[in-house]
């Protein structure tokens, strides 16, 4: 079956959760969860849920858990603390939460990111994909650029698509 015929097969809607990592942000200062927020509406998809959490690997991984668990909750997408500082851990908090992971998102983020926007700089990044408990999971860095390249470049085009793949062995 060639991708279109998969695109095809996806499904119209994917209901999602965004998670903003971020020690400092709030509804108010959180640009890059509106700006996801804002680009799946724009794009059919719901949004049932958002918040935003300290930079805590604990209270990330208990985060995703929450969302992986809840039925309303198909995919979870975090930005933030994707970086290589002592406090970033958005990283190793959603690598140990992934049942199935995949490299080509972190890949070509950084392939992209690196071409169109920021140049060698893309080495920092630690943008990470995969699957948890049948639950689509995207984490970007944090800032504004970053969440629009990995939304409109990658997330967006994909998402339905990645959905089917993760339920296609469950519709008989």
């Amino acid at each position: 079956m060639s991708t279109e015929e998969h695109r095809k097969e996806a499904p119209k809607t994917v209901s999602c959760m965004v998670i903003t990592v971020s020690d400092t942000r709030t509804e108010e200062t959180d640009k890059s969860g509106q700006l996801m927020i804002q680009l799946l509406k724009e794009n059919g998809y719901q949004v049932v849920d958002y918040r935003i959490v300290k930079d805590d690997y604990e209270s990330i991984r208990n985060l995703i858990a929450e969302g992986a668990a809840n039925p309303e909750v198909e995919a979870i997408l975090l930005n933030g603390g994707t970086g290589i500082t002592d406090r970033d851990t958005t990283y190793e908090a959603v690598d140990s939460m992934l049942e199935k992971k995949m490299p080509g998102f972190g890949e070509i983020f950084r392939y992209l990111s690196f071409t169109e926007d920021i140049g060698p700089a893309a080495i920092l990044s630690r943008a990470i994909a995969g699957v948890c408990k049948g639950t689509a999971v995207f984490s970007t860095p944090g800032s504004t650029g970053a969440v629009k390249l990995a939304m409109t470049r990658i997330i967006v085009p994909e998402l339905a698509h990645v959905m089917r793949e993760i339920y296609k062995d469950k519709i008989k």
